[in-house]
């Protein structure tokens, strides 16, 4: 396994889908490294630190579920009761309906909807009201770096609408910046002392976080997005958002790890470590209604064969039913198998339609 996956990256490399890229395949950590960290760069290293950005949604989903395990809340608790701002919403008549076009919420935001893309906050896929509302306001996702901090932008965002009512509808990843801020409020620590102390720790992730410590600035690489021109770099390496401190409360960011770091997590995950067998059992399991998997919810043919757990996509159908997984918008994948087989791969190229083709041929690489 190992040598085909080195000589698919390889490939790759060679062709300019990137500079380089770290994987592993299998029921092992066997890492490969092929290529550079930069175009005309040193050799990329195993232990490099690259951005995840939307893998680190299953990370704060099993931070959740730990709490939900230990009892500090239920799925279907009312975030609300730790987060006032989400007290009344109010909800579109529509999802293109005018700003003012609302009704009440007729039903409370719970942890599950969180876990779920199923809050009513989300990423709007066409042109709306809504959508400019949340451009303007800077609450709309991106790969680029978050411009406000964690109260500011719960505060940006809740003072919008809803999209649909809590549960009716699905829009991708907003939820999840809510659900980092509300792992603070429910103990009272920081984000990231939550994270560490759930999951990072009991896992064996000590290079991952929020930021790189100074002292390892060194490991984290450049990011880049294609150009007519060619790669283009858009976050410097050692320096940049993503370099401690952090500018801000980052409590609704996205993290950084290495290879090591997110496959001791996925082993942790799969061996029962971190989630008893009914919540384990529960995340790569689809929670989302049909009525909820419209064309518009998310780019063309997404439902096809896919649900969403929680944190995760989940294959509900094909030869690979039974995956889950998900990926990061600068270039990064993972998913594992029923028989237990993961596979991860990092890179520092925005996903494109360059990168989308080697994770297509890696899911065909990897498990049964």
């Amino acid at each position: 396994m190992a040598t085909d996956l080195s000589e698919l990256l390889s490939r790759h490399v060679e062709s300019g889908t990137m500079p380089g890229a770290v994987a592993t395949c299998g029921h092992g950590y066997e890492p490969v490294a092929v290529g550079t960290d930069a175009p005309g760069g040193s050799p990329l290293r195993t232990d490099d630190i690259f951005r995840i950005q939307s893998m680190t949604k299953i990370v704060t989903s099993v931070a959740a579920l730990r709490l939900v395990q230990d009892g500090v809340l239920g799925l279907d608790d009312p975030a609300a009761e730790w987060m006032p701002e989400l007290a009344e919403p109010r909800v579109l008549t529509s999802a293109e309906a005018e700003l003012e076009d609302t009704v009440p919420a007729s039903h409370p935001i719970t942890l599950r909807h969180l876990l779920t893309n199923r809050s009513g906050y989300g990423m709007m896929t066409t042109d709306s009201p809504l959508k400019r509302a949340m451009v303007a306001s800077r609450v709309e996702p991106g790969n680029e770096p978050l411009e406000l901090g964690a109260q500011e932008w719960l505060e940006a965002l809740t003072a919008l609408p809803l999209a649909f009512q809590p549960g009716d509808g699905w829009r991708y990843h907003v939820s999840f910046g809510v659900l980092g801020i509300l792992l603070g409020r429910l103990t009272g620590e920081s984000t990231h002392d939550v994270l560490r102390r759930t999951v990072l720790d009991p896992a064996g992730m000590p290079d991952t976080g929020f930021a790189v410590p100074r002292e390892q600035a060194h490991r984290l690489l450049p990011a880049f997005r294609r150009t007519e021109h060619g790669l283009e770099q858009i976050e410097p390496a050692g320096a940049g958002f993503y370099a401690d401190p952090p500018p801000f409360d980052v409590s609704h960011s996205e993290l950084v790890s290495t290879l090591a770091d997110f496959h001791a997590f996925l082993r942790a995950l799969l061996d029962g470590d971190l989630l008893g067998p009914e919540l384990l059992g529960d995340l790569p399991r689809d929670q989302v209604p049909d009525s909820a998997k419209t064309p518009e919810s998310f780019f063309p043919g997404f439902w096809e064969g896919n649900g969403w757990g929680y944190g995760v996509s989940v294959v509900t159908d094909g030869p690979h039913r039974g995956r889950f997984g998900w990926s990061g918008g600068m270039g990064t994948d993972f998913f594992a198998d029923p028989d237990g087989s993961v596979c991860l791969v990092m890179t520092q190229v925005e996903m494109d339609e360059q990168i989308f083709a080697l994770l297509g041929e890696l899911q065909e690489l990897g498990g049964p």
